[in-house]
């Protein structure tokens, strides 16, 4: 029962520090599921998915609504990801796969908010041109991300972000538009796939969903007025780094073993 409580006050401290910068946390979740309890692999992955889900469906409501969300740049990526995503749902990892799997995605997470938090501002970022890729490149790139994004619970938008940025196809306002619907579509279909491979959710998911929107609701109202979005995204990766360590030397120490 102590793993639970601290499992759930671990998501909401989370949930809290990424909204407070604007992103929905999955790599925290994560992160948080890694350092405070060890779940198996299926219920570490419905828990981040469930809590991807929600926040995924406020954040695309959000973003459609605001304008931001172009069908156009997302089809293409979304039509190849979302059976991927299913896929790896349904497909579960030797654990000495796994953790390093998850762990090689949190360090990934921890360089991208570290680039974001020391990277100079950039006033022409949003007048830059987006390209769209040619469609079979495109087909392939979603594939790819759907199929992660079942793996390891993570919905893909932490992947889908920067390859639109850094390739030049969409500019940041698409992007995080696409990027939170695809983190919702790949959700659905990942979790349809652990529910079809272990039909018996977490039954502390409800504790655990509780707890990221009420740290969700509490850091975006807060925003970073007491502390710097980038400190916080510092913060961030330097937990992301401890969870990736302790998963790479769980996964050492059961090879050894």
């Amino acid at each position: 029962m102590t793993s639970v409580i601290l499992l759930a006050f671990a998501i909401f401290a989370i949930a809290v520090l990424y909204s407070a910068v604007g992103h929905a946390g999955a790599s925290g979740y994560l992160a948080a599921m890694a350092i405070v309890s060890e779940l198996p692999q299926d219920e570490m992955k419905a828990v981040a998915l469930t809590l991807n889900i929600f926040v995924g469906a406020i954040g695309s409501y959000r973003f459609v609504r605001a304008g931001h969300f172009h069908w156009s740049t997302f089809w293409p990526f979304g039509i190849s990801a979302v059976p991927m995503a299913f896929l790896g749902g349904l497909w579960e990892l030797p654990p000495i796969v796994f953790k390093p799997l998850i762990g090689a995605v949190l360090l990934f997470a921890a360089l991208v908010m570290l680039v974001r938090a020391f990277r100079p501002r950039e006033q022409s970022a949003e007048q830059r041109v987006a390209h769209m890729p040619p469609l079979s490149i495109a087909l392939i790139a979603g594939a790819a991300l759907g199929l992660m994004a079942g793996l390891t619970g993570t919905g893909g938008g932490i992947f889908l972000s920067p390859l639109l940025i850094v390739a030049g196809w969409a500019d940041p306002k698409r992007t995080a538009g696409v990027s939170v619907v695809f983190v919702l579509v790949n959700s659905i279909a990942g979790l349809g796939g652990v529910i079809a491979e272990s039909p018996a959710l977490p039954t502390e998911l409800p504790l655990y969903l509780a707890a990221a929107v009420a740290g969700g609701l509490l850091g975006s109202g807060l925003g970073a007025r007491r502390l710097g979005g980038n400190s916080i995204r510092a913060l961030l990766a330097v937990v992301l780094i401890i969870a990736a360590i302790k998963m790479f030397a769980t996964a050492t120490g059961q090879a050894i073993g």
